[in-house]
Protein backbone atom coordinates (compact mmCIF):
# COMPACT_ATOMS: atom_id res chain seq x y z
CA UNK A 1 0.00 0.00 0.00
CA UNK A 2 1.28 3.45 -0.94
CA UNK A 3 2.17 5.71 1.97
CA UNK A 4 1.29 8.90 0.10
CA UNK A 5 -0.63 10.11 -2.91
CA UNK A 6 -0.19 13.16 -5.10
CA UNK A 7 -3.28 15.31 -5.44
CA UNK A 8 -3.83 17.10 -8.74
CA UNK A 9 -3.56 20.88 -8.78
CA UNK A 10 -6.88 22.69 -8.65
CA UNK A 11 -8.52 26.07 -8.69
CA UNK A 12 -10.48 27.01 -5.59
CA UNK A 13 -13.36 29.45 -5.77
CA UNK A 14 -13.19 32.52 -3.55
CA UNK A 15 -16.64 32.63 -1.96
CA UNK A 16 -16.21 35.59 0.35
CA UNK A 17 -13.92 38.55 1.10
CA UNK A 18 -13.91 40.74 4.20
CA UNK A 19 -11.83 43.01 6.38
CA UNK A 20 -11.50 40.65 9.34
CA UNK A 21 -11.91 36.88 9.21
CA UNK A 22 -12.33 34.95 12.47
CA UNK A 23 -11.94 31.18 12.36
CA UNK A 24 -13.54 29.40 15.31
CA UNK A 25 -16.79 30.39 17.02
CA UNK A 26 -15.99 29.57 20.65
CA UNK A 27 -15.96 32.24 23.40
CA UNK A 28 -12.75 33.79 22.03
CA UNK A 29 -13.75 33.74 18.37
CA UNK A 30 -17.30 34.89 19.02
CA UNK A 31 -16.04 37.80 21.12
CA UNK A 32 -13.47 38.68 18.46
CA UNK A 33 -16.05 38.73 15.67
CA UNK A 34 -18.52 40.84 17.67
CA UNK A 35 -15.84 43.31 18.79
CA UNK A 36 -14.47 43.76 15.27
CA UNK A 37 -17.94 44.22 13.76
CA UNK A 38 -18.89 46.76 16.42
CA UNK A 39 -15.75 48.69 15.46
CA UNK A 40 -17.16 49.20 12.00
CA UNK A 41 -15.43 46.78 9.64
CA UNK A 42 -16.75 43.83 7.64
CA UNK A 43 -16.37 40.55 9.53
CA UNK A 44 -16.80 36.90 8.64
CA UNK A 45 -16.92 34.14 11.26
CA UNK A 46 -16.16 30.54 10.25
CA UNK A 47 -17.28 27.66 12.47
CA UNK A 48 -17.00 23.89 11.88
CA UNK A 49 -20.15 22.99 13.83
CA UNK A 50 -23.74 24.13 13.31
CA UNK A 51 -23.75 26.49 16.28
CA UNK A 52 -21.57 29.11 17.90
CA UNK A 53 -20.34 29.08 21.49
CA UNK A 54 -17.62 26.43 21.41
CA UNK A 55 -17.09 24.92 24.84
CA UNK A 56 -20.38 26.37 26.07
CA UNK A 57 -22.58 24.82 23.39
CA UNK A 58 -20.54 22.11 21.69
CA UNK A 59 -18.94 20.61 24.81
CA UNK A 60 -21.56 21.62 27.39
CA UNK A 61 -19.33 23.57 29.81
CA UNK A 62 -22.01 25.82 31.27
CA UNK A 63 -19.93 27.39 34.06
CA UNK A 64 -18.60 30.38 32.14
CA UNK A 65 -17.54 32.44 35.18
CA UNK A 66 -17.81 30.04 38.11
CA UNK A 67 -14.77 31.72 39.70
CA UNK A 68 -16.76 34.89 40.54
CA UNK A 69 -17.06 35.96 44.18
CA UNK A 70 -17.91 39.15 46.03
CA UNK A 71 -14.49 40.77 45.62
CA UNK A 72 -13.70 39.49 42.12
CA UNK A 73 -12.58 42.22 39.69
CA UNK A 74 -13.24 41.57 35.98
CA UNK A 75 -12.89 43.10 32.53
CA UNK A 76 -16.64 42.91 31.82
CA UNK A 77 -17.09 43.58 28.10
CA UNK A 78 -18.47 40.90 25.77
CA UNK A 79 -17.78 38.03 28.17
CA UNK A 80 -20.11 39.57 30.75
CA UNK A 81 -22.56 40.28 27.94
CA UNK A 82 -22.73 36.53 27.19
CA UNK A 83 -24.03 35.92 30.71
CA UNK A 84 -26.39 38.89 30.80
CA UNK A 85 -27.93 38.21 27.40
CA UNK A 86 -28.36 34.53 28.31
CA UNK A 87 -30.12 35.57 31.53
CA UNK A 88 -32.40 37.97 29.66
CA UNK A 89 -33.30 35.26 27.14
CA UNK A 90 -34.09 32.65 29.79
CA UNK A 91 -30.92 30.67 29.11
CA UNK A 92 -29.18 31.04 32.47
CA UNK A 93 -29.73 30.15 36.12
CA UNK A 94 -27.69 31.10 39.22
CA UNK A 95 -24.48 29.07 39.44
CA UNK A 96 -24.17 26.77 42.48
CA UNK A 97 -20.74 27.77 43.78
CA UNK A 98 -20.31 31.41 42.78
CA UNK A 99 -21.95 34.76 42.05
CA UNK A 100 -22.35 33.96 38.37
CA UNK A 101 -24.79 32.26 36.05
CA UNK A 102 -24.77 28.78 34.63
CA UNK A 103 -25.39 29.33 30.94
CA UNK A 104 -27.71 26.80 29.31
CA UNK A 105 -25.76 25.12 26.53
CA UNK A 106 -28.78 24.78 24.25
CA UNK A 107 -30.22 28.21 24.94
CA UNK A 108 -26.87 29.88 24.27
CA UNK A 109 -27.03 28.71 20.67
CA UNK A 110 -29.90 31.16 20.22
CA UNK A 111 -28.09 33.85 22.22
CA UNK A 112 -25.05 33.60 19.96
CA UNK A 113 -27.22 33.64 16.84
CA UNK A 114 -28.87 36.84 17.97
CA UNK A 115 -25.58 38.53 18.89
CA UNK A 116 -23.90 37.94 15.52
CA UNK A 117 -27.03 38.91 13.60
CA UNK A 118 -27.35 42.16 15.53
CA UNK A 119 -23.68 42.99 14.90
CA UNK A 120 -23.84 42.22 11.18
CA UNK A 121 -21.29 39.39 11.30
CA UNK A 122 -21.30 37.22 8.18
CA UNK A 123 -21.55 33.79 9.80
CA UNK A 124 -20.32 30.72 7.89
CA UNK A 125 -21.02 27.48 9.76
CA UNK A 126 -20.39 23.87 8.76
CA UNK A 127 -16.99 24.78 7.32
CA UNK A 128 -13.72 23.22 8.47
CA UNK A 129 -10.44 25.11 8.14
CA UNK A 130 -7.93 23.05 6.14
CA UNK A 131 -5.17 25.41 4.97
CA UNK A 132 -4.01 29.04 5.09
CA UNK A 133 -3.76 31.16 1.96
CA UNK A 134 -0.23 32.55 2.10
CA UNK A 135 1.72 35.19 0.19
CA UNK A 136 5.22 34.57 1.49
CA UNK A 137 5.00 35.09 5.26
CA UNK A 138 1.70 37.01 5.02
CA UNK A 139 -1.66 35.31 5.46
CA UNK A 140 -4.34 36.40 2.99
CA UNK A 141 -7.17 34.09 4.00
CA UNK A 142 -8.02 30.45 4.49
CA UNK A 143 -9.18 27.37 2.62
CA UNK A 144 -12.17 25.55 4.08
CA UNK A 145 -13.92 22.27 3.27
CA UNK A 146 -17.66 21.64 3.52
CA UNK A 147 -20.52 19.81 1.83
CA UNK A 148 -20.04 22.44 -0.88
CA UNK A 149 -16.47 21.27 -1.47
CA UNK A 150 -13.26 23.24 -1.18
CA UNK A 151 -13.66 27.03 -0.85
CA UNK A 152 -11.44 30.07 -0.22
CA UNK A 153 -12.20 33.04 2.03
CA UNK A 154 -9.94 36.09 1.77
CA UNK A 155 -9.42 38.82 4.34
CA UNK A 156 -7.19 41.75 5.22
CA UNK A 157 -6.66 40.33 8.73
CA UNK A 158 -7.19 36.83 10.11
CA UNK A 159 -7.85 35.81 13.71
CA UNK A 160 -7.07 32.21 14.64
CA UNK A 161 -9.62 31.20 17.28
CA UNK A 162 -9.44 27.48 16.57
CA UNK A 163 -8.30 26.73 20.13
CA UNK A 164 -5.39 24.65 18.87
CA UNK A 165 -3.51 27.35 16.92
CA UNK A 166 -4.34 25.38 13.75
CA UNK A 167 -3.97 28.34 11.40
CA UNK A 168 -0.80 29.66 12.99
CA UNK A 169 0.73 26.18 12.96
CA UNK A 170 -0.08 25.48 9.32
CA UNK A 171 1.02 28.97 8.31
CA UNK A 172 4.49 28.23 9.67
CA UNK A 173 4.40 30.16 12.95
CA UNK A 174 6.38 28.52 15.76
CA UNK A 175 4.14 26.76 18.27
CA UNK A 176 4.65 24.77 21.44
CA UNK A 177 2.64 21.63 22.07
CA UNK A 178 2.38 20.19 25.55
CA UNK A 179 3.61 16.56 25.62
CA UNK A 180 0.61 14.22 25.65
CA UNK A 181 1.50 12.76 29.03
CA UNK A 182 1.49 16.27 30.58
CA UNK A 183 -1.62 17.71 28.90
CA UNK A 184 -4.51 18.70 31.10
CA UNK A 185 -7.10 15.96 31.04
CA UNK A 186 -9.94 16.13 28.56
CA UNK A 187 -13.56 15.85 29.71
CA UNK A 188 -16.77 14.34 28.38
CA UNK A 189 -19.56 16.53 29.74
CA UNK A 190 -23.08 15.27 30.32
CA UNK A 191 -26.42 16.26 31.81
CA UNK A 192 -28.83 14.16 33.89
CA UNK A 193 -32.59 13.89 34.35
CA UNK A 194 -34.79 12.15 36.87
CA UNK A 195 -33.17 13.51 40.04
CA UNK A 196 -35.26 14.14 43.16
CA UNK A 197 -34.17 17.70 43.89
CA UNK A 198 -35.38 17.77 47.52
CA UNK A 199 -33.52 14.58 48.46
CA UNK A 200 -30.40 15.51 46.48
CA UNK A 201 -30.06 18.96 48.05
CA UNK A 202 -30.73 17.53 51.52
CA UNK A 203 -27.83 15.14 50.92
CA UNK A 204 -25.59 18.00 49.82
CA UNK A 205 -26.53 19.99 52.94
CA UNK A 206 -25.90 17.00 55.21
CA UNK A 207 -22.43 16.40 53.76
CA UNK A 208 -21.15 19.68 52.27
CA UNK A 209 -17.99 19.49 50.20
CA UNK A 210 -15.29 22.15 49.97
CA UNK A 211 -12.44 22.91 47.60
CA UNK A 212 -10.12 21.13 50.01
CA UNK A 213 -11.92 17.93 48.96
CA UNK A 214 -10.77 18.33 45.34
CA UNK A 215 -8.49 15.32 45.31
CA UNK A 216 -9.01 11.75 44.18
CA UNK A 217 -6.73 9.02 42.86
CA UNK A 218 -3.83 10.71 41.08
CA UNK A 219 -5.59 14.08 41.20
CA UNK A 220 -4.35 16.46 43.89
CA UNK A 221 -5.00 20.19 44.18
CA UNK A 222 -2.76 23.02 45.39
CA UNK A 223 -4.74 25.94 46.80
CA UNK A 224 -3.70 29.16 48.49
CA UNK A 225 -5.53 28.04 51.64
CA UNK A 226 -8.24 30.67 51.37
CA UNK A 227 -10.30 28.32 49.17
CA UNK A 228 -10.16 25.32 51.50
CA UNK A 229 -13.30 25.99 53.54
CA UNK A 230 -15.44 27.33 50.68
CA UNK A 231 -18.41 25.27 49.49
CA UNK A 232 -17.94 23.32 46.28
CA UNK A 233 -20.53 21.19 44.43
CA UNK A 234 -18.06 18.31 44.47
CA UNK A 235 -18.86 14.61 44.16
CA UNK A 236 -16.29 12.00 45.16
CA UNK A 237 -17.74 9.66 47.78
CA UNK A 238 -20.23 7.85 45.49
CA UNK A 239 -17.40 6.86 43.18
CA UNK A 240 -15.16 5.77 46.04
CA UNK A 241 -17.98 3.48 47.17
CA UNK A 242 -18.43 2.19 43.63
CA UNK A 243 -14.69 1.46 43.42
CA UNK A 244 -14.76 -0.38 46.72
CA UNK A 245 -17.63 -2.58 45.55
CA UNK A 246 -16.17 -3.26 42.11
CA UNK A 247 -18.83 -1.32 40.22
CA UNK A 248 -16.10 0.93 38.79
CA UNK A 249 -12.90 -0.84 37.63
CA UNK A 250 -9.99 -0.37 40.02
CA UNK A 251 -7.87 1.61 37.55
CA UNK A 252 -10.52 4.35 37.09
CA UNK A 253 -9.59 6.38 40.15
CA UNK A 254 -10.18 9.82 38.61
CA UNK A 255 -13.97 9.71 38.20
CA UNK A 256 -15.01 12.61 40.42
CA UNK A 257 -15.81 16.26 40.00
CA UNK A 258 -18.52 18.86 40.11
CA UNK A 259 -22.18 19.28 39.28
CA UNK A 260 -23.55 22.59 38.02
CA UNK A 261 -27.20 23.30 38.76
CA UNK A 262 -30.03 21.26 40.30
CA UNK A 263 -33.25 22.25 38.51
CA UNK A 264 -36.84 21.96 39.75
CA UNK A 265 -37.51 19.74 36.73
CA UNK A 266 -35.17 17.07 38.09
CA UNK A 267 -32.35 17.94 35.70
CA UNK A 268 -28.84 17.95 37.14
CA UNK A 269 -26.67 19.76 34.64
CA UNK A 270 -23.03 20.44 33.77
CA UNK A 271 -21.68 17.14 35.14
CA UNK A 272 -17.90 17.44 35.03
CA UNK A 273 -16.97 14.00 36.38
CA UNK A 274 -14.95 12.30 33.64
CA UNK A 275 -11.29 13.28 33.29
CA UNK A 276 -9.29 11.65 30.52
CA UNK A 277 -5.51 11.87 30.79
CA UNK A 278 -3.45 11.32 27.65
CA UNK A 279 -6.01 12.65 25.16
CA UNK A 280 -4.33 14.61 22.34
CA UNK A 281 -6.79 17.13 20.92
CA UNK A 282 -4.74 17.48 17.71
CA UNK A 283 -4.91 13.74 16.95
CA UNK A 284 -8.28 12.55 15.57
CA UNK A 285 -7.53 8.92 16.44
CA UNK A 286 -6.81 9.89 20.05
CA UNK A 287 -9.98 11.96 20.23
CA UNK A 288 -12.04 9.12 18.71
CA UNK A 289 -10.80 6.72 21.37
CA UNK A 290 -11.41 9.09 24.25
CA UNK A 291 -14.84 10.22 23.02
CA UNK A 292 -15.98 6.61 23.32
CA UNK A 293 -14.03 5.91 26.49
CA UNK A 294 -15.41 9.06 28.10
CA UNK A 295 -19.01 8.11 27.38
CA UNK A 296 -18.35 4.65 28.82
CA UNK A 297 -16.93 6.17 32.01
CA UNK A 298 -19.87 8.58 32.24
CA UNK A 299 -22.30 5.65 32.34
CA UNK A 300 -20.28 4.08 35.16
CA UNK A 301 -20.50 7.39 37.02
CA UNK A 302 -24.27 7.52 36.51
CA UNK A 303 -24.71 4.02 37.89
CA UNK A 304 -22.62 4.96 40.94
CA UNK A 305 -24.85 8.00 41.49
CA UNK A 306 -27.97 5.79 41.29
CA UNK A 307 -26.67 3.49 43.98
CA UNK A 308 -24.90 5.82 46.37
CA UNK A 309 -26.32 9.36 46.08
CA UNK A 310 -29.60 10.43 47.72
CA UNK A 311 -32.11 11.64 45.16
CA UNK A 312 -30.36 9.93 42.24
CA UNK A 313 -32.10 6.57 42.50
CA UNK A 314 -34.05 7.20 39.29
CA UNK A 315 -31.40 9.26 37.47
CA UNK A 316 -30.90 8.83 33.73
CA UNK A 317 -28.69 10.34 31.07
CA UNK A 318 -30.27 13.37 29.38
CA UNK A 319 -27.50 14.18 26.91
CA UNK A 320 -23.78 14.29 26.21
CA UNK A 321 -21.99 17.31 24.82
CA UNK A 322 -21.50 17.14 21.04
CA UNK A 323 -17.72 16.83 21.39
CA UNK A 324 -15.06 16.05 23.96
CA UNK A 325 -13.74 19.00 25.95
CA UNK A 326 -10.08 19.77 25.27
CA UNK A 327 -8.12 21.98 27.65
CA UNK A 328 -4.59 21.86 26.32
CA UNK A 329 -2.85 21.37 22.94
CA UNK A 330 -0.76 23.96 21.07
CA UNK A 331 0.21 27.48 22.04
CA UNK A 332 1.93 30.03 19.84
CA UNK A 333 5.40 31.35 20.48
CA UNK A 334 4.22 34.93 20.70
CA UNK A 335 5.88 38.33 20.70
CA UNK A 336 5.38 38.02 24.46
CA UNK A 337 4.71 34.73 26.22
CA UNK A 338 2.92 35.06 29.52
CA UNK A 339 4.51 33.52 32.60
CA UNK A 340 3.53 31.86 35.84
CA UNK A 341 4.64 35.03 37.62
CA UNK A 342 2.25 37.10 35.47
CA UNK A 343 -0.79 35.10 36.57
CA UNK A 344 0.29 34.60 40.19
CA UNK A 345 1.60 38.12 40.83
CA UNK A 346 -0.80 40.43 38.97
CA UNK A 347 1.16 41.04 35.75
CA UNK A 348 0.91 44.56 34.32
CA UNK A 349 1.48 45.55 30.68
CA UNK A 350 1.46 48.78 28.67
CA UNK A 351 -0.37 46.95 25.88
CA UNK A 352 -3.08 45.49 28.11
CA UNK A 353 -6.30 44.64 26.25
CA UNK A 354 -8.24 43.53 29.31
CA UNK A 355 -7.91 42.24 32.83
CA UNK A 356 -8.61 38.80 34.23
CA UNK A 357 -9.10 37.91 37.89
CA UNK A 358 -6.60 35.86 39.87
CA UNK A 359 -8.08 32.55 38.76
CA UNK A 360 -5.80 29.58 38.08
CA UNK A 361 -7.38 26.20 37.36
CA UNK A 362 -5.16 23.46 36.01
CA UNK A 363 -2.03 21.39 36.43
CA UNK A 364 -3.03 20.63 40.02
CA UNK A 365 -3.54 24.30 41.01
CA UNK A 366 -6.77 26.00 42.05
CA UNK A 367 -6.60 29.66 43.05
CA UNK A 368 -9.89 31.57 43.25
CA UNK A 369 -10.22 35.38 42.90
CA UNK A 370 -11.67 36.21 46.30
CA UNK A 371 -9.44 39.17 47.21
CA UNK A 372 -9.71 41.55 44.24
CA UNK A 373 -6.36 40.65 42.67
CA UNK A 374 -6.14 40.51 38.87
CA UNK A 375 -3.70 40.42 35.97
CA UNK A 376 -3.65 42.18 32.61
CA UNK A 377 -3.60 40.38 29.25
CA UNK A 378 -1.00 41.82 26.83
CA UNK A 379 -1.86 42.31 23.18
CA UNK A 380 1.60 40.96 22.28
CA UNK A 381 0.66 37.52 23.60
CA UNK A 382 -1.67 37.16 20.59
CA UNK A 383 0.95 38.10 17.97
CA UNK A 384 2.54 34.94 16.53
CA UNK A 385 6.13 35.11 15.37
CA UNK A 386 6.84 34.61 11.69
CA UNK A 387 3.38 35.26 10.19
CA UNK A 388 1.96 38.68 9.25
CA UNK A 389 -1.72 39.72 9.29
CA UNK A 390 -2.52 37.03 11.89
CA UNK A 391 -3.65 37.25 15.51
CA UNK A 392 -4.31 34.24 17.75
CA UNK A 393 -7.09 34.47 20.34
CA UNK A 394 -8.43 32.02 22.90
CA UNK A 395 -6.51 29.35 24.78
CA UNK A 396 -3.64 29.27 22.27
CA UNK A 397 -2.15 32.65 23.18
CA UNK A 398 1.53 32.65 24.12
CA UNK A 399 2.45 31.56 27.60
CA UNK A 400 3.99 28.92 29.82
CA UNK A 401 2.34 25.93 31.47
CA UNK A 402 0.93 27.66 34.56
CA UNK A 403 -0.16 30.81 32.74
CA UNK A 404 -2.19 28.51 30.49
CA UNK A 405 -4.07 27.29 33.57
CA UNK A 406 -5.46 30.84 33.76
CA UNK A 407 -5.73 31.99 30.16
CA UNK A 408 -7.37 28.79 28.87
CA UNK A 409 -10.56 29.54 30.80
CA UNK A 410 -13.53 30.60 28.69
CA UNK A 411 -13.99 34.03 30.25
CA UNK A 412 -10.32 34.84 29.66
CA UNK A 413 -10.64 33.60 26.07
CA UNK A 414 -13.45 36.14 25.63
CA UNK A 415 -11.24 38.92 27.04
CA UNK A 416 -8.44 38.06 24.61
CA UNK A 417 -10.89 37.64 21.75
CA UNK A 418 -12.42 41.08 22.22
CA UNK A 419 -8.96 42.63 22.25
CA UNK A 420 -7.95 40.71 19.13
CA UNK A 421 -11.10 41.76 17.28
CA UNK A 422 -10.55 45.43 18.08
CA UNK A 423 -6.83 45.26 17.25
CA UNK A 424 -7.53 43.64 13.88
CA UNK A 425 -10.34 46.08 13.03
CA UNK A 426 -8.33 49.20 13.90
CA UNK A 427 -5.34 47.84 12.00
CA UNK A 428 -7.52 47.66 8.88
CA UNK A 429 -9.10 51.07 9.44
CA UNK A 430 -5.75 52.79 10.04
CA UNK A 431 -3.83 50.89 7.37
CA UNK A 432 -1.21 49.75 9.88
CA UNK A 433 0.24 46.34 10.61
CA UNK A 434 -1.08 44.28 13.50
CA UNK A 435 2.11 44.83 15.45
CA UNK A 436 2.09 48.54 14.63
CA UNK A 437 -1.50 49.40 15.52
CA UNK A 438 -1.88 52.23 18.05
CA UNK A 439 -2.47 50.73 21.50
CA UNK A 440 -3.89 54.07 22.61
CA UNK A 441 -6.58 53.69 19.94
CA UNK A 442 -7.16 50.03 20.79
CA UNK A 443 -7.57 50.81 24.48
CA UNK A 444 -9.89 53.72 23.72
CA UNK A 445 -12.13 51.40 21.68
CA UNK A 446 -11.98 48.79 24.43
CA UNK A 447 -13.21 51.40 26.88
CA UNK A 448 -15.98 52.42 24.47
CA UNK A 449 -17.07 48.78 24.33
CA UNK A 450 -17.20 48.59 28.12
CA UNK A 451 -13.94 46.77 28.80
CA UNK A 452 -11.74 47.43 31.80
CA UNK A 453 -8.12 47.02 30.74
CA UNK A 454 -6.27 48.73 33.64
Amino acid sequence: MAHAITEPSRQTDVIHECDVLVVGGGPGGLAAALAAARTGVSVALVERFGCLGGNITVVGVEGFAWYRHEKTVEANGIGREFEERARQMGAAVPESQSLSYEIDSEGFKLVADQLVQEAGVHTMMHRLFVAPVMDGDTIRGVIVESKAGREAILAKRVIDATGDADIAYRAGAPTVKTPKEHMQAASVMFHLAGVDKKKFMAGVKADPQTYKDWATGEWNIETSGKEDKMFSPFLKKPFQQALAEGLIPAHLTTIAGTWGAMHDTGELTYMNLVHLAGCDGTDPDSMTHFEMEGRKQAMLAIEALRRFTPGCEGVRLRNFGMAIGIRDTRKIDAAYNMTEQDVREQGRFDDSIGIYPEFIDGYGILILPTTGRYMQIPYRSMLPKGVKNLLVAGRSIGGDRISHAATRNMACCAVAGQGAGIGAALSVKSGTTLDGVSMTSVQAELARQGVRYL
